[in-house]
Protein backbone atom coordinates (compact mmCIF):
# COMPACT_ATOMS: atom_id res chain seq x y z
CA UNK A 1 0.00 0.00 0.00
CA UNK A 2 1.28 3.15 -0.78
CA UNK A 3 1.29 6.54 0.68
CA UNK A 4 -2.09 7.57 1.99
CA UNK A 5 -3.99 10.56 1.72
CA UNK A 6 -3.99 13.16 4.23
CA UNK A 7 -8.00 13.47 5.65
CA UNK A 8 -9.69 16.51 7.08
CA UNK A 9 -9.77 15.49 10.61
CA UNK A 10 -5.86 14.80 10.52
CA UNK A 11 -4.39 17.88 11.09
CA UNK A 12 -6.86 18.19 14.34
CA UNK A 13 -5.68 14.93 16.11
CA UNK A 14 -2.13 15.26 14.64
CA UNK A 15 -2.28 18.84 16.97
CA UNK A 16 -3.60 16.85 19.83
CA UNK A 17 -0.78 14.58 19.93
CA UNK A 18 1.80 17.10 19.62
CA UNK A 19 0.52 18.80 22.63
CA UNK A 20 0.63 15.88 24.29
CA UNK A 21 4.05 15.24 23.24
CA UNK A 22 4.72 18.04 25.16
CA UNK A 23 3.86 16.81 28.61
CA UNK A 24 6.95 15.05 29.23
CA UNK A 25 9.53 17.10 27.02
CA UNK A 26 12.82 16.90 28.55
CA UNK A 27 11.94 13.75 31.24
CA UNK A 28 12.50 10.54 28.66
CA UNK A 29 16.15 10.42 29.21
CA UNK A 30 17.77 9.37 25.43
CA UNK A 31 14.28 8.85 23.76
CA UNK A 32 12.46 11.50 22.16
CA UNK A 33 8.77 12.70 24.12
CA UNK A 34 6.54 11.21 21.58
CA UNK A 35 2.93 11.07 21.69
CA UNK A 36 0.44 8.36 19.62
CA UNK A 37 -3.48 9.07 19.70
CA UNK A 38 -5.52 6.55 18.47
CA UNK A 39 -8.82 7.61 16.60
CA UNK A 40 -11.82 5.64 15.87
CA UNK A 41 -15.17 6.68 14.70
CA UNK A 42 -14.19 9.94 14.95
CA UNK A 43 -13.60 9.59 18.91
CA UNK A 44 -9.88 9.32 20.61
CA UNK A 45 -10.14 5.52 21.83
CA UNK A 46 -6.59 5.46 23.35
CA UNK A 47 -3.42 7.87 23.82
CA UNK A 48 -0.40 7.98 25.43
CA UNK A 49 3.22 9.73 24.87
CA UNK A 50 6.31 8.33 25.85
CA UNK A 51 7.20 7.44 29.58
CA UNK A 52 9.38 9.18 32.34
CA UNK A 53 12.67 7.52 31.65
CA UNK A 54 12.28 6.93 28.13
CA UNK A 55 10.03 3.51 28.34
CA UNK A 56 7.34 2.21 27.44
CA UNK A 57 7.04 3.80 24.23
CA UNK A 58 4.00 6.40 23.35
CA UNK A 59 2.54 3.87 20.99
CA UNK A 60 2.32 0.54 22.83
CA UNK A 61 0.80 2.47 25.84
CA UNK A 62 -1.89 4.14 23.76
CA UNK A 63 -2.74 0.80 22.08
CA UNK A 64 -2.92 -0.75 25.72
CA UNK A 65 -5.63 2.19 25.90
CA UNK A 66 -7.72 1.27 23.10
CA UNK A 67 -7.70 -2.28 23.43
CA UNK A 68 -10.07 -4.40 20.87
CA UNK A 69 -10.85 -0.56 19.85
CA UNK A 70 -7.53 -0.07 18.16
CA UNK A 71 -8.58 -2.70 15.20
CA UNK A 72 -9.39 -0.69 11.86
CA UNK A 73 -8.51 2.73 13.70
CA UNK A 74 -6.41 5.48 12.53
CA UNK A 75 -3.23 5.84 15.18
CA UNK A 76 -1.12 9.70 14.98
CA UNK A 77 1.75 9.59 15.97
CA UNK A 78 4.42 12.49 16.54
CA UNK A 79 7.11 10.49 15.06
CA UNK A 80 7.67 7.57 12.76
CA UNK A 81 7.49 4.27 14.97
CA UNK A 82 10.54 2.23 15.97
CA UNK A 83 11.04 -0.70 13.61
CA UNK A 84 14.18 -1.78 15.60
CA UNK A 85 14.46 -4.43 18.56
CA UNK A 86 16.17 -2.76 21.49
CA UNK A 87 15.06 -3.18 25.18
CA UNK A 88 11.47 -3.11 23.57
CA UNK A 89 10.29 -4.72 20.63
CA UNK A 90 9.01 -2.66 17.64
CA UNK A 91 6.63 -0.15 18.14
CA UNK A 92 5.36 -0.64 14.46
CA UNK A 93 5.04 -4.70 14.92
CA UNK A 94 2.89 -3.40 18.02
CA UNK A 95 0.92 -1.19 15.58
CA UNK A 96 0.00 -4.30 13.32
CA UNK A 97 -0.49 -6.75 15.92
CA UNK A 98 -3.44 -4.80 17.10
CA UNK A 99 -4.77 -4.24 13.57
CA UNK A 100 -4.70 -0.74 13.35
CA UNK A 101 -5.96 0.19 10.14
CA UNK A 102 -4.51 3.35 9.16
CA UNK A 103 -1.20 5.21 10.84
CA UNK A 104 -0.55 8.88 10.49
CA UNK A 105 3.02 10.16 10.86
CA UNK A 106 4.27 14.11 11.27
CA UNK A 107 8.28 13.72 11.44
CA UNK A 108 10.00 10.74 10.02
CA UNK A 109 12.63 9.59 12.22
CA UNK A 110 16.53 10.29 11.34
CA UNK A 111 17.84 7.65 13.22
CA UNK A 112 19.82 5.50 10.89
CA UNK A 113 18.16 2.48 12.46
CA UNK A 114 14.34 3.36 12.12
CA UNK A 115 14.26 6.02 9.18
CA UNK A 116 11.95 4.59 6.39
CA UNK A 117 12.02 1.19 7.83
CA UNK A 118 8.67 1.98 10.52
CA UNK A 119 7.17 3.02 8.04
CA UNK A 120 8.16 0.04 5.35
CA UNK A 121 7.00 -2.60 7.65
CA UNK A 122 3.46 -0.96 8.23
CA UNK A 123 2.61 -0.80 4.44
CA UNK A 124 4.25 -4.20 3.92
CA UNK A 125 1.71 -5.19 6.54
CA UNK A 126 -1.49 -3.25 4.77
CA UNK A 127 -1.60 -0.66 6.70
CA UNK A 128 -2.30 2.67 5.00
CA UNK A 129 0.36 5.03 5.90
CA UNK A 130 0.28 9.01 6.00
CA UNK A 131 3.54 11.13 6.36
CA UNK A 132 4.43 14.86 7.04
CA UNK A 133 1.21 15.72 8.68
CA UNK A 134 1.95 18.88 10.63
CA UNK A 135 5.72 18.37 10.13
CA UNK A 136 7.04 21.80 11.22
CA UNK A 137 5.11 21.80 14.24
CA UNK A 138 6.48 18.18 14.81
CA UNK A 139 9.60 19.18 14.17
CA UNK A 140 9.90 21.91 16.84
CA UNK A 141 8.51 19.34 19.31
CA UNK A 142 11.44 17.10 18.82
CA UNK A 143 13.99 19.80 18.25
CA UNK A 144 16.34 18.43 21.17
CA UNK A 145 16.02 14.70 19.31
CA UNK A 146 16.56 15.83 15.60
CA UNK A 147 19.36 18.31 16.38
CA UNK A 148 21.05 15.30 18.49
CA UNK A 149 20.59 12.75 15.82
CA UNK A 150 21.38 14.75 13.17
CA UNK A 151 24.24 17.31 14.22
CA UNK A 152 25.33 14.92 17.25
CA UNK A 153 25.29 17.62 19.58
CA UNK A 154 21.91 19.18 21.86
CA UNK A 155 19.84 22.28 20.73
CA UNK A 156 20.55 25.08 22.04
CA UNK A 157 18.49 27.54 23.84
CA UNK A 158 20.36 30.91 24.44
CA UNK A 159 18.08 32.83 27.14
CA UNK A 160 18.75 36.74 28.04
CA UNK A 161 17.08 38.92 29.95
CA UNK A 162 17.71 42.63 29.20
CA UNK A 163 17.33 45.69 30.84
CA UNK A 164 15.81 49.17 29.26
CA UNK A 165 19.42 50.52 29.38
CA UNK A 166 21.19 47.15 27.65
CA UNK A 167 22.05 45.27 30.74
CA UNK A 168 22.31 41.87 31.85
CA UNK A 169 23.27 42.35 35.56
CA UNK A 170 25.22 44.76 37.88
CA UNK A 171 29.19 44.01 38.48
CA UNK A 172 29.81 43.10 41.88
CA UNK A 173 26.14 42.19 42.99
CA UNK A 174 25.12 39.32 42.31
CA UNK A 175 21.85 38.13 41.39
CA UNK A 176 19.94 41.56 39.70
CA UNK A 177 15.80 40.64 39.36
CA UNK A 178 15.37 41.87 35.97
CA UNK A 179 12.28 40.48 35.14
CA UNK A 180 8.89 40.48 37.13
CA UNK A 181 7.75 37.20 38.52
CA UNK A 182 5.21 36.25 34.95
CA UNK A 183 8.57 36.13 33.38
CA UNK A 184 10.20 34.42 36.04
CA UNK A 185 7.42 31.63 35.79
CA UNK A 186 7.99 31.07 32.13
CA UNK A 187 11.86 30.45 32.61
CA UNK A 188 11.17 27.75 35.26
CA UNK A 189 8.70 26.00 32.48
CA UNK A 190 12.12 26.40 30.04
CA UNK A 191 14.05 24.73 32.49
CA UNK A 192 11.60 21.86 33.48
CA UNK A 193 11.60 20.68 29.86
CA UNK A 194 15.48 21.13 29.06
CA UNK A 195 17.97 18.64 29.67
CA UNK A 196 20.75 20.34 30.83
CA UNK A 197 21.19 24.14 31.62
CA UNK A 198 24.58 25.76 31.23
CA UNK A 199 26.67 29.31 32.87
CA UNK A 200 30.16 30.33 33.15
CA UNK A 201 32.48 30.03 36.48
CA UNK A 202 31.89 33.61 36.92
CA UNK A 203 28.46 34.18 36.87
CA UNK A 204 28.63 30.87 38.94
CA UNK A 205 30.57 32.63 41.68
CA UNK A 206 28.84 36.23 41.12
CA UNK A 207 25.39 34.81 42.00
CA UNK A 208 25.66 31.49 43.69
CA UNK A 209 22.60 30.23 41.58
CA UNK A 210 20.98 27.31 42.24
CA UNK A 211 19.94 26.93 38.75
CA UNK A 212 16.94 23.93 39.86
CA UNK A 213 13.32 24.55 38.69
CA UNK A 214 11.70 25.78 41.70
CA UNK A 215 8.07 25.60 40.20
CA UNK A 216 5.71 23.94 42.80
CA UNK A 217 4.79 20.34 41.67
CA UNK A 218 7.95 20.57 38.97
CA UNK A 219 10.74 20.46 41.47
CA UNK A 220 12.19 16.63 40.27
CA UNK A 221 12.05 18.06 36.14
CA UNK A 222 15.12 20.12 37.42
CA UNK A 223 17.88 19.70 34.69
CA UNK A 224 21.34 18.88 34.78
CA UNK A 225 23.81 21.92 35.49
CA UNK A 226 26.68 22.35 34.01
CA UNK A 227 29.32 24.77 34.46
CA UNK A 228 32.13 26.14 32.26
CA UNK A 229 35.00 25.96 34.76
CA UNK A 230 38.31 25.94 33.42
CA UNK A 231 40.59 25.45 36.54
CA UNK A 232 37.56 24.13 38.84
CA UNK A 233 37.16 27.27 40.68
CA UNK A 234 33.66 26.70 41.82
CA UNK A 235 33.41 27.35 45.60
CA UNK A 236 32.86 24.10 47.79
CA UNK A 237 30.01 25.59 49.37
CA UNK A 238 27.96 26.88 46.60
CA UNK A 239 24.64 26.22 46.20
CA UNK A 240 25.59 23.67 43.27
CA UNK A 241 28.36 21.75 45.01
CA UNK A 242 25.92 21.55 48.16
CA UNK A 243 23.07 20.03 46.41
CA UNK A 244 25.25 18.09 43.54
CA UNK A 245 23.85 14.88 44.92
CA UNK A 246 19.75 15.78 44.91
CA UNK A 247 20.63 17.27 41.04
CA UNK A 248 24.03 16.49 38.96
CA UNK A 249 26.42 18.97 38.59
CA UNK A 250 28.69 18.63 35.83
CA UNK A 251 32.06 20.72 35.78
CA UNK A 252 33.66 21.49 32.18
CA UNK A 253 37.29 22.05 32.79
CA UNK A 254 40.59 22.02 30.82
CA UNK A 255 42.05 18.84 29.87
CA UNK A 256 45.52 19.80 30.98
CA UNK A 257 44.35 19.81 34.93
CA UNK A 258 42.59 16.19 34.04
CA UNK A 259 44.52 13.65 36.58
CA UNK A 260 46.13 11.77 33.01
CA UNK A 261 46.78 15.46 32.22
CA UNK A 262 48.71 16.10 35.39
CA UNK A 263 50.44 12.84 35.46
CA UNK A 264 52.01 13.15 31.90
CA UNK A 265 53.19 16.80 32.12
CA UNK A 266 54.63 16.67 35.75
CA UNK A 267 57.78 15.29 37.15
CA UNK A 268 57.21 15.56 40.61
CA UNK A 269 53.96 17.46 42.43
CA UNK A 270 54.16 20.42 43.05
CA UNK A 271 52.19 23.15 45.39
CA UNK A 272 49.29 24.01 42.57
CA UNK A 273 48.81 20.61 41.78
CA UNK A 274 48.76 18.92 45.09
CA UNK A 275 46.02 21.92 45.38
CA UNK A 276 44.37 21.15 42.45
CA UNK A 277 44.09 17.31 43.25
CA UNK A 278 42.52 18.32 46.92
CA UNK A 279 39.89 20.13 45.18
CA UNK A 280 38.97 17.62 42.55
CA UNK A 281 39.20 15.06 45.15
CA UNK A 282 36.43 17.30 47.12
CA UNK A 283 34.42 18.05 44.53
CA UNK A 284 34.20 14.53 43.53
CA UNK A 285 33.03 13.36 47.21
CA UNK A 286 30.43 15.80 46.64
CA UNK A 287 28.96 14.03 43.63
CA UNK A 288 30.17 16.66 41.27
CA UNK A 289 31.06 15.20 37.94
CA UNK A 290 34.36 16.49 36.10
CA UNK A 291 34.07 16.47 32.30
CA UNK A 292 37.63 17.24 30.89
CA UNK A 293 36.44 18.98 27.62
CA UNK A 294 37.59 22.25 27.00
CA UNK A 295 35.39 24.64 28.11
CA UNK A 296 35.45 27.24 25.78
CA UNK A 297 35.33 25.22 22.31
CA UNK A 298 31.44 24.42 22.35
CA UNK A 299 32.17 23.18 19.03
CA UNK A 300 34.20 19.92 20.99
CA UNK A 301 31.53 20.23 24.21
CA UNK A 302 28.57 20.08 22.61
CA UNK A 303 29.30 16.80 20.96
CA UNK A 304 30.44 15.09 24.60
CA UNK A 305 27.30 16.51 26.28
CA UNK A 306 25.66 14.68 23.54
CA UNK A 307 27.09 11.19 23.73
CA UNK A 308 25.62 11.83 27.57
CA UNK A 309 22.23 11.59 26.30
CA UNK A 310 21.32 14.98 27.00
CA UNK A 311 19.42 16.86 23.79
CA UNK A 312 18.43 20.17 24.62
CA UNK A 313 21.06 22.63 26.83
CA UNK A 314 19.65 25.96 28.21
CA UNK A 315 22.09 28.55 28.40
CA UNK A 316 21.60 31.11 31.03
CA UNK A 317 24.81 33.23 31.76
CA UNK A 318 26.48 35.13 31.28
CA UNK A 319 27.81 37.67 28.72
CA UNK A 320 30.87 35.86 27.87
CA UNK A 321 29.36 32.10 27.81
CA UNK A 322 26.21 33.97 25.78
CA UNK A 323 28.77 35.33 23.43
CA UNK A 324 30.79 32.06 22.96
CA UNK A 325 28.23 30.01 21.75
CA UNK A 326 26.84 33.27 19.55
CA UNK A 327 29.86 33.64 17.95
CA UNK A 328 30.66 29.69 17.44
CA UNK A 329 27.20 29.61 15.57
CA UNK A 330 26.14 27.20 17.88
CA UNK A 331 22.86 28.72 19.11
CA UNK A 332 19.15 27.14 17.85
CA UNK A 333 17.12 29.41 19.56
CA UNK A 334 17.33 32.67 21.20
CA UNK A 335 14.56 33.88 23.98
CA UNK A 336 15.34 37.65 24.30
CA UNK A 337 13.18 39.00 27.78
CA UNK A 338 13.34 42.41 27.57
CA UNK A 339 12.38 44.51 30.82
CA UNK A 340 11.57 48.08 31.63
CA UNK A 341 14.33 48.38 34.55
CA UNK A 342 16.82 50.31 34.07
CA UNK A 343 20.40 48.91 35.64
CA UNK A 344 22.10 51.99 35.35
CA UNK A 345 26.18 52.87 36.40
CA UNK A 346 27.75 49.33 37.07
CA UNK A 347 25.83 47.49 33.93
CA UNK A 348 27.38 44.21 32.63
CA UNK A 349 26.08 45.09 29.04
CA UNK A 350 24.03 42.68 27.49
CA UNK A 351 25.62 40.38 24.48
CA UNK A 352 22.93 40.87 22.02
CA UNK A 353 20.01 43.27 21.73
CA UNK A 354 16.85 43.30 19.71
CA UNK A 355 18.17 45.29 17.37
CA UNK A 356 21.15 43.11 16.36
CA UNK A 357 20.18 39.47 16.45
CA UNK A 358 22.39 37.34 14.12
CA UNK A 359 21.47 36.70 10.64
CA UNK A 360 20.31 33.41 10.11
CA UNK A 361 17.21 33.58 12.57
CA UNK A 362 14.02 34.15 12.13
CA UNK A 363 11.41 35.48 14.08
CA UNK A 364 9.26 33.25 15.98
CA UNK A 365 6.78 35.43 18.28
CA UNK A 366 6.78 38.33 20.84
CA UNK A 367 4.65 37.11 24.09
CA UNK A 368 3.89 39.54 27.32
CA UNK A 369 4.70 38.34 30.83
CA UNK A 370 3.16 41.39 32.94
CA UNK A 371 5.39 44.23 32.18
CA UNK A 372 7.94 42.01 29.93
CA UNK A 373 8.58 41.04 26.50
CA UNK A 374 9.66 38.11 24.84
CA UNK A 375 10.96 37.61 21.53
CA UNK A 376 11.55 34.19 20.26
CA UNK A 377 13.88 33.55 17.27
CA UNK A 378 15.30 30.77 15.67
CA UNK A 379 17.61 29.24 13.63
CA UNK A 380 16.53 28.80 10.04
CA UNK A 381 18.01 25.53 8.45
Amino acid sequence: MGEGIAEPEDERFMAAAIRLSRWHTGQTSTNPSVACVIVRDGAIVGRAMTAVGGRPHAETQALAEAGELARGATAYVTLEPCSHHGKTPPCAEALIAYGVGRVVISVTDPDARVSGRGISMLRDAGIEVTTGVLEEEGKQSLSGYLTRQTKNRPYVTLKLAVSADGMIGREGVGQVAITGPEARAQVQALRAETDAILVGIGTAIADDPLLTVRTPGLEAQSPIRIVLDPTLALPLDSKLVETARDVPVIIVANEEISPLGAEEGRAAPTDDSTEMDSRRAALEAAGVEILYCNPYHPEVLLPALATRGISSLLVEGGAKTAKLFLEAGLVDRIQLYQAPVVIGEGGIESPLRATDIPSGFAHRGTYIFGADRLDEYEREN
